[in-house]
């Protein structure tokens, strides 16, 4: 097992995409099984180490920055242990520390896919599971939580646990049993909050009545146990791939459309029983909402729009097309918002479905005439690059003005996105700061970015933050629906959860980690525990 002390060998495993200041630690240490993971932190607990899982680094939320004692690198876990393949897709077998871009890739060659798709895809596969990720693809597909079968979890106190989906759940007063090798029988309380109503939600443990112990660890960013292997269902990889980058003269008209294709795409999928099969219970929920507001649609418009079920539907507001348009010029100088959307195809489905979606484009009144579409893989890369150029751009206002963004990961119920994002535009047009709104609104998830230009800017933008956060809260949204809490955002999930409900997640924590080492900082202050 590989130990680095020096502070120069050890800097990169002190940050990540936070940009959190002032991480330190003794060392990094490099397990290479799960039994080298398990005595590290059975030495930690013994010692009142503190440990700190690191991953790739891609977080935004300062997750991996430690405060003290060690760091717990995965990346010699990079594993893929097997594939099998079943009559609706198969499932894969790889070690916490593998990329998730390196196991996609292996997948796709097998005819196979991993739906999970979050935008930095370099991220380790264990990171995702402690996130439960997200993307683009999560409209039609869900977050990573859909799609883990089984883990294998080295506990704090050096124990280590194979836990496969269905071996164990919650009784219905939320209390939990998991036995271990040692012959002690892990007793725990589920907290008794209950969850945003939102498809995307990343705030905290996941809870629910009589759920399977295995879905407490996805999404329980580090605080539980340390992830070391993972069993993932695949999916068959689709034939074919429609997208497009449509632009709109107006807000009223784009949420308009979004409405008619989220509505459309879920009912079609609800009527799926294989597909609903797959989803969490929250999802079905959602599915069934959507599903009776699109059979409010006239039977004309349901047959002319079978075919639509798109798998991404993602936003692009006047703002963010300002900055793009420093390099993409033929975007339309009439536009103020534009969608991108995927859905995928077969060379039998192909013709019917565009002109499907082209049908409701021009119900919308869309400057179709001016929008992108691609159909084959060189096309579709350019409206890929298109997705991304403004992060990147973003990127590089920030290095000039030496500045942070405050970007917002608040979601909220259907029938309230449209109240959020006019309460997102308007306190942002009276506050005259620069900003862009981009990203998932096929789940009402968007990201809002401020852009300060100077501390002034700084500090009002963080207090506009706050506002936001509220406000989302009071439409039964939720704070942060992909990036999970970290260290940046523990302060704001007491505008999600009570006293009670904080207190009740650190019993929860110190029933797997009585010593309190794994993750300190990470989802509430340290007083809690």
């Amino acid at each position: 097992m590989l130990i680095k002390t020096d502070p120069d060998e050890i800097q990169a495993f002190l940050s990540d995409s936070s940009y959190m200041q002032a991480g330190h630690a003794d060392r990094v240490v490099f397990p290479e099984t799960a039994e080298e993971v398990a005595e590290i932190l059975r030495d930690a607990t013994r010692n009142k180490t503190p440990v700190t899982v690191s991953g790739a680094g891609t977080g935004t939320v300062g997750g991996r920055i430690p405060f003290a004692g060690i760091v717990l690198a995965t990346d010699k876990l990079n594993q893929i242990r097997s594939i099998v393949h079943e009559e609706e897709g198969g499932s894969a077998v790889a070690e916490a520390g593998l990329m998730l871009s390196d196991l996609q890739r292996f997948v796709e060659s097998e005819g196979l896919l991993y739906p999970p798709d979050p935008t930095e895809r370099s991220c380790f596969l264990g990171g995702t599971v402690a996130t439960n990720a997200s993307g683009a693809r999560t409209f039609k597909y869900g977050p990573t939580r859909n799609y883990v079968r089984r883990l294998k979890i080295a506990l704090p106190t050096g124990e280590i646990i194979d836990l496969r989906r269905g071996d164990l759940r919650a009784d219905a007063t939320g209390r939990i049993e998991i036995p271990l090798p040692s012959g002690r029988l892990l007793e725990a309380q589920l907290p008794t909050y209950h969850m945003p109503q939102t498809r995307k939600h990343a705030s905290g443990y996941y809870v629910g009545r009589e759920m399977d112990v295995l879905d407490l660890f996805i999404g329980s960013e580090g605080t539980l146990g340390v992830i070391t292997e993972v069993e993932v269902g695949l999916l068959p990889k689709p034939e074919g791939l429609l997208s497009g980058v449509v632009f709109f003269s107006s807000d009223d008209t784009l949420l308009a459309f979004v409405r008619e294709a989220r509505a459309q795409s879920l009912a079609n999928r609800l009527s799926d029983q294989t597909q609903a099969g797959r989803l969490g219970s929250l999802m079905e929920k959602a599915l069934e909402v959507s599903a009776r507001r699109a059979n409010q649609t006239t039977e004309a418009e349901e047959r002319s729009n079978h075919a639509i079920d798109a798998r991404a539907l993602e936003y692009f507001d006047n703002e963010s097309l300002k900055f793009l348009r420093q390099n993409y010029a033929t975007i339309p100088a009439e536009a103020r918002g534009a969608i991108f959307f995927e859905q995928e195809t077969t060379p039998e489905t192909e013709d019917s479905i565009m002109k499907a979606w082209l049908v409701l484009l021009e119900r919308n009144t869309a400057l179709v005439d001016s929008s992108w579409f691609a159909t084959n893989e060189q096309e579709q890369a350019k409206l890929r690059e298109f997705r991304h150029a403004l992060p990147v751009l973003m990127n590089e206002w920030f290095a000039r003005h030496r500045q942070r963004k405050v970007s917002t990961d608040m979601a909220v119920p259907d029938e309230t996105f449209a109240e959020m994002l006019h309460f997102y535009q308007g306190t942002l047009r009276t506050s005259e700061l620069r900003y862009t709104i981009f990203g998932h609104i096929g789940d009402n998830h968007v990201h809002v970015n401020i852009l300060p230009r100077n501390d002034e800017e700084a500090a009002q933008a963080r207090e506009i933050y706050l506002r936001f956060v509220k406000r989302a809260v009071e439409l039964g949204g939720t704070i942060s629906a992909e990036h999970g809490i970290g260290k940046l955002k523990r302060e704001y999930l007491r505008e999600l959860y009570s006293e009670q409900h904080l207190r009740e997640m650190a019993a929860l924590k110190r029933a797997f980690d009585p010593a309190g080492i794994l993750g300190r900082g990470n989802m509430f202050d340290e007083e809690y525990l």
